[in-house]
């Protein structure tokens, strides 16, 4: 009896994107199961990979504009422009702009960072292809501006007491006074995906939780907190400053909705939603995802834990393969097995250099999947 098997990683991070890891993964059951059919569904939380997931899941092009990196220097970027039901929907990833992926590490500095190419190819959106929503992946972002960036670019101004306009980057913004958003342009409905659930301010905000990552030192921390607390005293904005979500990529999620009434949503769910996973579980025999880290963060449900649950629902056995599991991970019960590449041995180096082949080996060595 053939086998059909549901391939849905997400990305290794630093050695295989989703796609590469769902390809892997296939060649290494094709070495145990032949004749076993496969449905490759590579899957993303908001961050890195958001836009090809979708762009797999929808009827899709990819647009060009030009923007900004997080430190204003011009690029070329692209991101999703699709067609669902009469609704045009443009979907972006704000590390394709803002990405720490795009800077060296010597030119990390949230203070200067900026969130203004997104704002670009928000407008690019609206304004060139009239766009009935725009969905927005959060994560891997360079910046802690709190999306002033994203705004002034969209229109707004921020104004210190003299009414001079200030630059919209964390630096600056410890002058602010007021808030002009009259000139913001009109805007769609958005939403925006996102996997943490931290607030913009405090122990466990923005600043605290994600800055250090970036390249703020603890003086730099300071620097930060008080700018975006200025931001939110300034635009009234303490209820928002707090909600779940607030404080992802920088602040972003906060932005977002200050600015632009964005609604927040589980990176996850979303996806699942688009790439109808529930379905794809359901005509499956066998359930297959993974990614980089397996670990107690997991465990919140993003990413192969939330898929792990949906096929859990539907009695499908799931199988993991990630770079490296934690103690938390193995104890957990959500696979029926879970394989880490770490338990070859070899150096970090070497499991990040040669990931495909290994995982390729690892799947084709699993006493998990045998038919």
């Amino acid at each position: 009896m053939t086998r059909r098997i549901l391939i849905a990683p997400d990305k290794f991070k630093g050695s295989l994107t989703a796609i590469e890891a769902a390809n892997s993964i296939a060649e290494g059951v094709r070495r145990i199961d032949p004749l076993a059919e496969f449905d490759l569904c590579p899957i993303a939380d908001g961050g890195e990979g958001f836009m090809e997931a979708v762009a797999k899941a929808m009827k899709a092009d990819w647009v060009h504009c030009e923007a900004v990196d997080a430190l204003g220097r011009p690029i070329n970027s692209r991101y999703v422009l699709a067609g669902s039901s009469g609704e045009r929907i443009a979907v972006l990833e704000m590390a394709e702009t803002a990405g720490l992926w795009r800077l060296h590490p010597s030119e990390y500095n949230p203070l200067k960072a900026t969130t203004r190419g997104v704002g670009m190819q928000m407008a690019h959106a609206i304004l060139q292809h009239s766009v009935d929503r725009i969905i927005l992946g959060l994560g891997g972002s360079a910046t802690n501006d709190a999306g002033c960036g994203m705004a002034s670019a969209l229109g707004v101004r921020f104004l210190d007491h003299a009414d001079r306009e200030l630059g919209p980057i964390p630096s600056d913004l410890q002058n602010l006074a007021n808030i002009d958003a009259d000139s913001i342009i009109g805007l769609p409905a958005i939403t925006a995906a996102c996997d943490v659930d931290n607030p913009l301010l405090g122990p466990r905000g923005a600043t605290s939780v994600f800055s250090a990552q970036k390249g703020a030192d603890p003086p730099m921390k300071q620097n930060l907190e008080r700018s975006i607390t200025r931001l939110v005293e300034a635009g009234g904005a303490s209820d928002i400053a707090a909600c779940p979500g607030a404080g992802a990529a920088g602040g972003l999620g906060f932005g977002l909705m200050f600015f632009a009434g964005a609604r927040l949503v589980s990176g996850f769910d979303l996806l699942a939603d688009l790439l109808h996973l529930d379905s794809r579980i359901q005509a499956a025999d066998h359930v297959i995802t993974g990614e980089g880290s397996i670990d107690h963060q997991s465990l919140s449900g993003k990413g192969p834990v939330g898929l792990a649950r949906m096929a859990r629902k539907r009695h499908k056995p799931v199988t993991a393969f990630c770079g490296i599991a934690d103690q938390a991970a193995r104890d957990s019960g959500e696979f029926d097995g879970l394989h880490a590449l770490t338990s070859s041995g070899l150096p970090l180096k070497q499991l990040i250099e040669q990931a495909a082949p290994l995982l390729i080996d690892l799947v084709a060595n699993s006493d998990t999947l045998e038919p």
